[in-house]
């Protein structure tokens, strides 16, 4: 294969702008980003893609999630460590739960441009750039932070440098130990109905830590007992970005994407003659394609032989994202037609995107009970369709926030204003967080003892 990383230069390219004011200053900064050092390595992306093989081979489960958009404004330690926190409580809750290993990976150290539906912004008469994440612009309402700047790329570098080197130390270095798992309730969570329902859970893990230390088993013998793999993710949307931290493998002569573990395609750049699939297909990174409305089985069954032509478990990851209102009829068709392939996929759920309304007081907002109905119904048609519902994804953070109605919490639209932090999109906090889990767990848990689901059906 002859691809190189600016191949993409060449083709259409969705949701890149294409208006910054000095093209030299861009030219300038993406050419420091090729002189940095990598943010990850490609044995760490290649551990993950075997990780992600044992999901798609029904063995494991994917757990995906952190920020809607990481900005630099919230960038501290206690808001790295507080989402840590929540998927290190997620995924026990589904480990215990369901008996099977989950994949870790966070929406994070990299997650900072978004798509929009519209390129520009209206507020009281006056029309502006829209608000692109912080590694293109700024959010306040004014000309000059809406425009794009090149130095954001370069700082969106140094705070996914620093918050990858906290997370290394947090999954490393003892926090992620078991006989840590009471501490890692937030206290939000602490004080509510999930937070009671996962101390119960940590008091039965913690009695079986207690009887392996009897037996000779302990985090000091056993190192998976105090530490835990923990990979970076985010969406592949600008592409200069990505072209400048993609390196030659010295090991195999592949080419990686170092900016992150995990990429992935969205729903609104997946078109497969253009720029962001034919730049994945080139990387040799673990990818996702976000699948939604309008994406027909016979252009799936494309992408997948486009972006995965040797059939490489743990290359590829389905990201199904129709809303709890559209799954039913959205999902089947796919599913069946990657079935009637043969072709080897993770299956996972982002219930987030398809579940986004706006209240009368002009607040985006995610009802939990949407949210919840989508991830059911995606387990029980991927399991109906022969294939294993492999991952969730989901767009959560460890502050205290209300911007997803419902829950246990019960928030109501007269709540949304009083913890309302988000950058771009709502998400789930703490406790929903592990509502989510515990719901996943029962379903996963049911199916398997149901009799299970096949992974895969010949063609």
């Amino acid at each position: 294969m002859t691809w190189t990383p600016s191949d993409w230069r060449k083709l259409p390219a969705k949701h890149i702008p294409e208006d910054y004011p000095d093209a030299a200053a861009l030219e300038a900064a993406e050419a420091r980003l090729k002189g940095f050092p990598p943010l990850v390595f490609a044995g760490e992306a290649r551990r993950l893609k075997k990780r992600l093989g044992e999901v798609a081979a029904g063995n494991a489960f994917l757990l995906q999630g952190g920020d809607c958009a990481e900005s630099f404004k919230e960038f501290h330690p206690d808001n790295i460590r507080d989402t840590f926190r929540v998927i290190l409580q997620m995924a026990v809750v589904l480990t215990f739960g369901a008996a099977k290993p989950v994949v870790k990976v966070g929406r994070i150290a990299g997650q900072f441009g978004k798509p929009r539906s519209s390129p520009v912004e209206t507020i009281d008469g006056v029309e502006l750039p829209s608000y692109r994440g912080d590694n293109i612009n700024g959010m306040g309402f004014t000309p000059e932070e809406r425009l794009p700047d090149p130095e954001r790329l370069v700082q969106a570098y140094s705070q996914s440098a620093s918050t990858l080197n906290l997370l290394r130390a947090f999954s490393q270095g003892g926090y992620a130990n078991l006989a840590n798992v009471h501490q890692w309730m937030l206290g939000f969570v602490e004080r509510s109905p999930q937070g009671a329902r996962y101390e119960k859970l940590a008091e039965q893990i913690t009695k079986s830590m207690d009887f392996m230390e009897a037996c000779g088993v302990s985090p000091a013998t056993v190192p998976q007992l105090s530490q835990t793999e923990f990979y970076t993710s985010h969406e592949a949307l600008l592409l200069g970005y990505e072209e400048a931290m993609t390196r030659v493998d010295s090991t195999t002569g592949d080419w990686y994407d170092t900016s992150a573990h995990m990429l992935w395609i969205g729903h609104r750049t997946r078109q497969l003659d253009h720029a962001h699939v034919n730049f994945l297909s080139g990387v040799k990174n673990p990818i996702g394609v976000k699948c939604g409305p309008g994406l027909e089985p016979d252009e799936l069954v494309r992408l997948i032989e486009r972006l995965n032509p040797t059939d490489e478990a743990g290359r590829l990851t389905l990201i199904a994202r129709f809303g709890a209102e559209g799954v039913a009829d959205g999902l089947p068709p796919l599913v069946r037609a990657v079935q009637k392939s043969g072709r080897t996929v993770v299956w996972s759920c982002d219930p987030m995107h398809g579940n986004t309304l706006k209240t009368g007081t002009g607040y985006k907002t995610r009802p939990m009970d949407r949210i919840l109905s989508e991830v059911k119904q995606f387990i029980d048609i991927v399991s109906a369709e022969g294939a294993y519902p492999g991952g969730v994804h989901v767009e959560m953070t460890g502050q205290d926030v209300t911007e997803c109605l419902g829950g246990a919490q019960a928030i109501s639209e007269e709540d949304l204003s009083s913890r309302y932090h988000t950058h771009c999109d709502p998400r789930l906090n703490g406790e929903q967080a592990l509502e989510l889990a515990f719901l996943l767990a029962e379903k996963i848990e049911a199916a398997a003892a149901a009799g299970g689901t096949v992974t895969r059906q010949a063609s």
